[in-house]
């Protein structure tokens, strides 16, 4: 009788951690090189191919959500001029514009090849009216280069991965998941940084490391490995440690600031990304971000939302 209640007891547990496996949200973390040089301008269509074999359920950006108040108050004047034009612009459309939420439904509805000029039109004032940067720019490219993309390469992780992968798997809306209100701090932490760095090893440290991730690179990005290369841990690790000034010999208080910032950057990231996901119904999540931020989400996303999955780029195959 205690054999039998033992064997219940074990099948009872694994048909419920089977479940609950079966049905547990996951976070691809993507690292991208941002913008690429014209010598490796086909840098992202490989990883393009993999994130479409990944087949994700929403893509979650990093851009400025349109409600974060706080970021743009840094963003109308910071270190982004197209930000800054955007935001102008948002600002002007306010005055003479009102979204109908039932017309932006119905456009939605349709497929993208079925989405008229009008439609397109409509779609990017309304954006910009949210101040919506991630989906004015993702409906800008549509209408500038239909729903098949650019032939060419733009050689942006938006143009050349995030858009095309929305446009293949119908996915009508980006998730917005940066926070940038403490990046003039970050700037001014930077600064300071390398300031202090010149006489005490702290700036020569950093170039070092600068050169030896640089170098790796060169092989890799000649045969369109690059986005591999730069998602291999020990890559994103010494991308981290230079974002975040763990890097240095002797601590100071610009680099510890920089530390500081860098590293509550992001877990407001983190935050923004667990909080889209567990408020959708969305199982197969791919977050698209800088691979310099892929170390600090992996560590604040696995320590504070234990029940989402959290995977790396290269270490899904």
């Amino acid at each position: 009788m205690k054999t039998r209640i033992t064997l219940l007891t074990t099948l009872l547990f694994v048909i419920q951690t089977f479940a609950q496996t079966k049905n547990q949200k996951e976070i691809l973390l993507v690292g991208t090189m941002h913008v690429v040089p014209k010598i490796v301008k086909h840098s992202y269509k490989p990883m393009l191919k993999k994130a479409i074999k990944y087949n994700p359920d929403a893509i979650l950006v990093e851009s400025p959500q349109g409600n974060d108040t706080l970021s743009w108050e840094y963003l109308k004047n910071g270190w982004s001029k197209n930000y800054q034009r955007f935001y102008r612009l948002s600002d002007s459309i306010k005055e003479e514009f009102q979204t109908d939420e039932e017309r932006v439904s119905r456009i939605l509805e349709k497929e993208f090849k079925s989405m008229s000029d009008n439609d397109l039109d409509y779609l990017i004032k309304t954006f910009t009216y949210r101040r919506d940067h991630a989906n004015y720019e993702f409906y800008k490219y549509i209408k500038q280069y239909g729903t098949e993309g650019s032939k060419k390469p733009t050689r942006h992780e938006d143009g050349d991965l995030t858009f095309k992968l929305a446009l293949s798997e119908n996915i009508k809306l980006l998730k917005s998941m940066d926070d940038q209100r403490t990046n003039r701090e970050y700037h001014e932490a930077w600064r300071k940084c390398a300031e202090e760095g010149q006489n005490n090893g702290n700036n020569a440290a950093n170039s070092k490391l600068y050169k030896k991730n640089y170098n790796r690179s060169i092989l890799p990005a000649i045969f369109r490995g690059l986005g591999k290369h730069s998602n291999k841990r020990k890559t994103l690790q010494q991308n981290h440690d230079m974002a975040s000034f763990k890097y240095v010999k002797v601590n100071t208080p610009g680099c510890n600031d920089g530390l500081k910032y860098w590293n509550q950057r992001d877990a407001r990231m983190a935050k923004n990304i667990a909080e889209h996901i567990l408020n959708s119904d969305k199982k197969k999540n791919i977050v698209i971000v800088g691979a310099s931020h892929i170390i600090g989400l992996e560590r604040e996303l696995k320590n504070h939302y234990p029940e989402l999955k959290v995977v790396l780029w290269n270490e899904w195959k």
